[in-house]
């Protein structure tokens, strides 16, 4: 009977499915940090999205994530940026960030699970996702500057 080899196969399809995302890889974290015009200086431990695999799965099908978190994508060379929120579950702000660092443009308390694009003003070295309304909260704004590496920005003290 030709249903039951096609049967099975279904059924094997369904059993792998939860384990799918399980043999992801963990990406890299750094520490990064946004100093603004007024002398905050705010910490973030980033997770790093530099392929674009890690790149296009982002942040998406996590529920939460930490105050102090974000996940910073990295282009080389640097180039105009756009991202959506298809299977992301949580509001998040974009800062579009320079190759010199500074921030150029911020997609604020961006929705979930939409698929309009959040654009940058310009080419981009980075963008890095924190939580949806954290930089009105905090006083980060375009012009603000991020230090990290990914600029050839050392951090002065930690």
């Amino acid at each position: 009977m030709r249903l039951l080899p096609t049967l099975f196969a279904l059924v094997a399809v369904a059993a792998a499915l939860p384990a799918l995302g399980q043999g992801e890889a963990a990406l890299a974290t750094d520490d990064l940090w946004i100093e603004t015009d007024d002398g905050n200086r705010y910490h973030f431990a980033v997770e790093l999205a530099l392929t674009p695999p890690e790149q296009a799965r982002g942040l998406m099908h996590r529920e939460s994530m930490a105050p102090d978190a974000g996940m910073l994508f990295v282009f080389d060379p640097p180039r105009p940026a756009s991202f959506w929120m298809r299977n992301t579950l949580i509001s998040l702000d974009m800062l579009f960030i320079g190759a010199d660092g500074r921030i150029v443009n911020i997609a604020e308390r961006t929705p979930p699970q939409t698929d309009h694009p959040h654009r940058s003003a310009g080419p981009v070295r980075a963008v890095l996702e924190i939580n949806g309304g954290l930089s009105d909260l905090l006083g980060i704004a375009p012009g603000d500057r991020v230090v990290h590496d990914a600029f050839g920005t050392a951090p002065d003290d930690q």
